[in-house]
């Protein structure tokens, strides 16, 4: 039996069932490829600083230039570099330890012109002091370009990496198949199902991850940077394997899942937050307030990202110190090779710091340089991660809005 409406009553009009809000995988593809194009271009100069200043080795030694006689220095490098400061004084393999003075053309040396000055000189000029001064010194010693150096890794790396982390995160939050949206409460279902995203993405592009890294930490200027970081990659998987380009997943995954649990839960609480702040003070009708405008949702998509990535940033710092370090490390002791120079087969057997655990050389860090330390290039972390996370998440997010809309358009021209 079927029930009329009464007498007298306007007909119903015939509604048109809501479209789905699903976005296809090409739809989420694009939006996150979006996002990682304009977050490399604006960020990439703060993460070539903060890789920088974390493989600055802060400890001392006793005598900060070592003096040398001819006989040990017989076997000097065919490379020898002159500096850009002082052409008396050379620098052995890029160290700015191990220093020559010599009064050129037999002419005696003044006291008003020691040879210690032009070294200290040097030393300052590849010494970083914070992210500004990181920012100006490779800018104005190696070049404008040399801020962008890992641009296209970086590039290569984030749009995989991003399509696998966001499209992940949406399915694991928001699909009723999902194992994440069925077992896990509202609270941490945001931490849970970022760090999942994020280990799938860093297991998939860990050797550009690897290779960016190491091009970034490589001071001076020119192509042969490139060419010089893939053929110490490929001398490394010839005698360790191709396995060795995941080496340092470890270390990611040490500080990429905790950041990425970290900052899905803060953004959705900021989110949250923002939009009840909104409705509160909002004097529209109920309809308009639950369908914010694609400005609206961009600025509170921004603030949301800046905020709860900056925080995770903040907090993870010493993973990413740890890793940094551990990285650049290994990359000097498989990429020696390329220079011309071996270390000796005593020294391979020594134990040094960056060859323990993760959390025995964030301890020893801690013991050896303090508190400061482990936060080393925090400013230039969450100076890149910042407004990074936000543009990303905002572009992402605005642009699942616009497939959204388009979506619901294509529908309704179809009924």
């Amino acid at each position: 039996m079927t029930s009329t409406a009464p007498t007298g009553a306007p007909p119903t009009p015939h509604v048109t069932p809501p479209p789905t809000d699903d976005i296809t995988l090409g739809q989420r593809m694009i939006s996150a490829t979006a996002g990682n194009i304009l977050t490399g271009l604006l960020v990439t100069p703060l993460d070539v600083v903060r890789v920088r200043l974390q493989s600055q080795s802060q400890t001392s030694t006793p005598v900060p230039y070592k003096t040398h006689t001819t006989a040990s220095l017989k076997n000097i490098p065919p490379n020898l570099g002159i500096t850009a400061c002082c052409r008396e004084v050379f620098w052995v393999g890029n160290n700015a330890e191990i220093c020559l003075f010599g009064a050129p053309d037999g002419i005696l040396r003044t006291p008003a012109q020691p040879g210690i000055d032009c070294a200290v000189e040097e030393t300052q000029r590849r010494t970083f002091t914070s992210t500004f001064d990181g920012l100006r010194k490779i800018a104005r010693n190696e070049g404008l370009w040399t801020l962008w150096r890992g641009l296209s890794p970086t590039l290569m790396m984030g749009i995989p990496a991003n399509i696998i982390y966001f499209a992940g995160y949406d399915w694991l939050r928001t699909d009723d198949r999902s194992p994440i949206k069925q077992r896990t409460s509202d609270v941490y279902a945001p931490f849970v199902a970022g760090a999942i995203a994020r280990t799938a993405a860093a297991a998939a592009t860990s050797p550009v991850e690897m290779f960016r890294t190491r091009l970034q930490a490589t001071p001076g200027h020119g192509a042969g940077h490139f060419k010089a970081t893939l053929e110490g990659l490929y001398q490394m998987t010839q005698t360790s394997g191709y396995t060795s380009l995941w080496r340092g997943l470890g270390l990611t995954m040490w500080r990429d899942v905790p950041f990425s649990g970290l900052y899905w839960w803060g953004y959705e609480k900021v989110k949250e937050g923002l939009q009840r702040t909104r409705h509160n003070g909002s004097h529209h009708p109920d309809s308009e307030k639950d369908a914010p405008s694609s400005s609206t949702a961009f600025f509170e998509s921004f603030i949301a990202g800046a905020t709860s990535g900056s925080l995770a940033a903040f907090v993870t710092t010493p993973f990413d110190v740890g890793k940094t370090r551990q990285q650049v490390y290994r990359h000097m002791d498989h990429g020696g090779a390329s220079n011309g120079t071996h270390s000796a087969p005593s020294a391979s057997k020594a134990v040094v710091p960056e060859q323990l655990s993760l959390p025995k050389f964030l301890a020893h860090i801690l013991k050896e340089e303090g508190i400061s330390g482990l936060f080393k290039g925090w400013g230039a972390r969450c100076l890149k991660v910042a407004p990074a996370c936000a543009i990303m998440i905002s572009t992402y997010e605005l642009g699942k809005r616009m497939a959204r809309d388009a979506n619901e358009r294509r529908h309704t021209d179809c009924s």
